[in-house]
């Protein structure tokens, strides 16, 4: 009898990439939630959505076997309520929220890690004076305790572009921060974090380097990274990185360093029989490595570059975990040394999307570099200002998946994919 696998925000495509985890004839995958519902709503109630994951499983005739997380909040922390409740092996729900609040997160980290922690300050952005509670000099970030990528997120130079940034704040934090403070209730808070709730904020001081993060699992105590990805900085865009690159090239003593933290940090919290990525920035010039944050889950923007590299995805762990079983990645089994993750940027003004590419013109790019693959995120007649889970500097057109021998080859075919993908926005009237 097959055991069957809930996958949270299942994308059709991925029906292939579980194809390539062992024993895959072995089960069957189920959508729990789609993907509009789970990770494109404008707004929602996690309790909801927790109550609709909850009938569709009891409604499911057959054994309940598995339930994976992929996805940022608020799957991440469904699937261990979800877990627990079907007696399936999760981290606790309190060491994942440990991670999903920016701000606790940075409190558990300064215990046990402190010299990879940037300075950081809580911001209530609907006090009298948010401002006095900067305890940091400009320029500084300040964004919501959650968020979607960099959403809300803002770089911030004077007084007048902090209070510009408050008032942003507080038209958008509740969209997300009301759910989360639902989904903190699940857990008993300490007085700091309760005093800064889902619809606070944290400013920190910036940083700048290379983005890493390896991704791995912890089961019965036993933690394991199976691969690090890395980020390179953008030449070409004012994003922060417009890339992913597996494996990662940089040297084998901050692949070390990554690890060693990310596996005291998470020994610290208790966390265990998860999965998780943990993103780092490593400033070359004064080797100094910091952590940006931890995720309590597999990355799904991971899953092609590992099945290109090493022939099979990184839902096989997260399967793995969720049965009871060790857990173990192939490695190095893929068709290509290197592959990448690349976004294609757009980092003008908002406007209306009038043309993308054609069918034709992405099948002649895959012929030009094998293994290339192509996922547009507008079409004809779209603004890009209403497109979902955008940073507050750029915008992101679609994504590329590219192929090489090398890094040097990676960066080389990326440039090339820009420059035969071709896009006209017209500009909205100012």
């Amino acid at each position: 009898m097959k055991r069957n696998i809930f996958v949270v925000a299942l994308e059709e495509q991925q029906r292939k990439e579980f194809e390539t985890v062992r024993h895959s004839d072995h089960f069957e995958v189920h959508g729990l939630l789609d993907v509009k519902t789970a990770v494109e709503s404008a707004h929602f109630s996690f309790n909801e959505l927790l109550g609709q994951a909850r009938k569709k499983l009891m409604n499911f005739e057959g054994s309940i076997d598995a339930i994976v997380a992929q996805w940022d909040f608020p799957t991440s922390v469904m699937v261990p309520i979800l877990c627990r409740e079907y007696n399936i092996p999760s981290p606790s729900v309190e060491s994942v929220l440990k991670c999903e609040h920016k701000y606790w997160s940075r409190v558990e980290q300064e215990k046990v890690v402190p010299e990879v922690v940037p300075k950081f300050c809580g911001v209530d952005p609907f006090s009298e004076n948010p401002l006095k509670q900067v305890t940091l000099d400009y320029p500084f970030w300040i964004k919501p305790v959650k968020a979607f990528s960099s959403h809300l997120g803002f770089k911030i130079k004077s007084e007048e572009q902090f209070h510009a940034a408050i008032e942003k704040m507080r038209d958008g934090v509740r969209q997300l921060g009301d759910p989360f403070n639902e989904a903190l209730r699940y857990v008993v808070l300490p007085p700091e974090i309760q005093e800064m709730d889902g619809n606070s904020c944290i400013a920190e001081e910036i940083i700048s380097g290379v983005q890493a993060a390896p991704e791995g699992t912890v089961f019965r105590g036993e933690f394991n990274v199976h691969g690090i990805i890395s980020q390179p900085s953008s030449e070409s865009s004012d994003a922060l990185y417009d890339r992913m690159e597996y494996p990662s090239n940089l040297p084998e003593k901050v692949h070390r360093r990554m690890i060693d933290v990310s596996k005291r940090f998470l020994d610290h919290i208790d966390y265990d029989n998860g999965c998780f990525n943990v993103e780092f920035m490593w400033n070359e010039e004064t080797d100094k490595l910091w952590l940006i944050e931890v995720n309590t889950r597999i990355s799904q923007s991971h899953s092609e570059v590992f099945i290109m590299v090493d022939g099979m995805s990184n839902h096989e762990v997260a399967i793995d975990i969720a049965l009871g079983q060790r857990p173990s990645l192939s490695n190095r089994q893929g068709p290509y040394p290197v592959a990448a993750k690349c976004f294609i940027p757009y980092d003008d003004q908002d406007g209306v999307v009038k043309r993308v590419p054609s069918k034709e013109e992405i099948e002649a790019l895959k012929e030009r570099f094998p293994g290339t693959m192509v996922r547009l995120d507008v079409q004809p007649g779209m603004r890009l200002g209403e497109l979902m889970h955008q940073d507050s500097f750029s915008y992101r057109l679609g994504t590329l998946y590219v192929t090489g021998e090398d890094h040097d080859q990676l960066e080389e075919r990326y440039k090339a994919c820009l420059e035969a993908l071709t896009f006209e926005v017209e500009p909205l009237q100012q």
